[in-house]
């Protein structure tokens, strides 16, 4: 019997040993984990695995991505909401998962308050297109179609809650017109159906669109920045065309668990800016129409809060709604 308590002991022992031994290493000491909340070829999609491929070889370990697509991303972020915090599991997030999906979904299973800030890695313009087979030739016979036939043209998004959509309920609310709006699993199904006819239009990030249209398979009428840019010099913008101080582009970044060690936030956050500062994933990103941000932790929270608060304005008003 005596035996048999001591040999209970060791095994606890050692067991405490090796969690111990476990703890001790240094952070990563395993493959991380990027979710994306949407389903491949997508703007963050994209964007993950071109930052990822470079992050790893920072913190010498693999980082894989994740699809996860469904429910305009609140899927994949409610997963890593609930993961161990521990710095091994993260979320590709932007103003439209972590910030809008909770004021749209009733009971939403997380907020932004779930999460911490890793970084951010890009800024991406919207654009507003359709396919190259589509009569519109430009911005003014699109609208003067929508307007003329109210409730029948579709206007795709890669889920409700993203940015996207909240362009598209932005823009009907200056334009004063009414689409019907067809959210997907992400941009990459969006686009499928988009060259394939089955919907009239679309609002895409330039990085997941640009290809599409330098190939002459999509038709750009707009862009949401306040300026040109520089992949479609000569696509004009929204505010061009007059919608008055509007703007529409997708912020992405990265963001762990809330509860997550500060010491592991920092090493992420310093691989994540390494990859952004690397010369190829610069021009990889600004090919793709995004423009690469750099920030501290810190700043990058501060951004997302702001953004929140504005963005409940926009609920409490009535504009942003399903």
């Amino acid at each position: 019997m005596a035996r048999l308590e001591a040999v209970k002991r060791f095994i606890v022992l050692a067991a405490s040993l090796f969690a111990c031994a476990a703890l001790a290493q240094p952070f990563p000491n395993r493959p991380v984990k990027i979710v994306v909340p949407f389903a491949p070829g997508g703007n963050l999609d994209v964007t993950a695995r071109l930052v990822g491929e470079h992050m790893a070889k920072t913190l010498g370990q693999p980082v894989v991505v994740e699809n996860r697509a469904g429910a305009g991303g609140a899927l994949g972020s409610e997963g890593v909401a609930k993961s161990a915090p521990d710095g091994y599991t993260l979320v590709t997030g932007t103003t439209g998962t972590l910030v809008v999906s909770p004021l749209l979904i009733p009971d939403p299973p997380y907020q932004l308050s779930n999460f911490a800030a890793v970084g951010l890695m890009a800024v991406t313009p919207l654009v507003l297109e359709v396919p190259a087979a589509s009569p519109h030739k430009d911005f003014r016979s699109y609208l003067a179609y929508v307007k003329a036939n109210p409730g029948k043209v579709t206007i795709g998004h890669s889920g409700n809650g993203t940015t996207n959509h909240i362009a598209i309920l932005q823009l009907q609310d200056a334009l004063k017109v009414d689409w019907v709006a067809v959210p997907y699993k992400g941009s990459g199904p969006a686009l499928i159906d988009l060259m394939g006819g089955q919907i009239d239009s679309m609002i895409d990030q330039t990085s997941s669109s640009l290809a599409q249209i330098q190939a002459g398979k999509l038709r750009a009428l707009a862009v949401g920045t306040r300026s040109r840019i520089a992949d479609l010099p000569n696509v004009p913008t929204l505010q061009e065309q007059g919608v008055a101080n509007f703007e529409a582009v997708t912020p992405s970044g990265l963001f762990v668990p809330a509860g997550t060690p500060p010491d592991v936030i920092r090493t992420l956050a310093a691989a994540l800016n390494k990859a952004l500062e690397d010369p190829g994933v610069r021009k990889r990103l600004a090919e793709l129409g995004s423009e690469v941000r750099v920030t501290t932790t810190a700043q990058f929270d501060r951004f997302m809060h702001e953004e929140e608060a504005k963005l409940r304005k926009l609920a409490a008003s009535g504009v942003l709604k399903p």
